[in-house]
């Protein structure tokens, strides 16, 4: 089953909206979770449900893998890129993920939302924090959990896709990422996916229309 807790861990406690007339302008809906935690499904399955959020494309210095489209699945910049658009403040948020990997939100993929048109952001914890500070009301911070840091092992280990190293960051990376789970609006514990889904849709649902 899948729990659905806001930070101080009240099962179903309503989220960050006010008033009646939505969250207003811009608005932000964000998931964040430690890798492997299910947060890219069930963004993928939100946006399904709930068609008129855009996803934000997503800033990155990383090498474009073999499938990947620039502009589609994110904006790849050398990090000489990525520096000019910080300078000149065009990223809403940036973070050096990785060691030499960066990644950000252009301020252009959230200035148009709106509470009938919201925009969804999938990004790093430190990133979503720093989000929800600027916005406030306006922005509704998701936290995905895992059951448990061994249930996340299992996970990454049957992708087949770790070194041994690899794993390791990321084990490390999880365990830090999870202690800022509190500072989030809501948590989503994804023990069962298709759970995990309903309360994202709901947990959307009603911040869309701000009740």
């Amino acid at each position: 089953m899948s729990s659905d807790q806001d930070p101080q861990g009240r099962p179903g406690a309503q989220g960050t909206p006010s008033g009646q007339d939505g969250p207003g302008h811009p608005c932000i809906i964000i998931l964040a979770a430690p890798s492997g935690s299910g947060k890219t499904t069930i963004a993928s399955r939100l946006l399904q449900a709930l068609p008129t959020i855009s996803f934000s494309v997503s800033a990155t210095t990383r090498p474009a893998r073999s499938h990947e489209i620039d502009g589609v699945h994110y904006h790849f910049m050398s990090l000489e890129e990525f520096e000019v658009h910080r300078g000149i403040g065009d990223l809403l948020e940036s973070e050096e993920v990785y060691p030499g990997c960066w990644y950000g939100t252009l301020n252009s993929e959230v200035e148009k939302s709106t509470a009938h048109a919201p925009v969804l952001l999938d990004i790093d914890v430190v990133g979503a924090l720093a989000v929800k500070a600027k916005y406030g009301p306006r922005c509704l911070a998701i936290f995905v959990s895992p059951p448990s840091l061994e249930t996340l092992r299992i996970r990454l280990e049957a992708r087949g896709t770790e070194s041994n190293a690899s794993l390791l960051e990321r084990m490390a990376k999880a365990k830090h990422e999870l202690s800022y789970s509190g500072a989030f609006d809501r948590v989503i514990v994804n023990d069962d996916l298709e759970a995990a889904v309903e309360s994202a849709i709901q947990i959307v649902s009603e911040f869309m229309s701000g009740s």
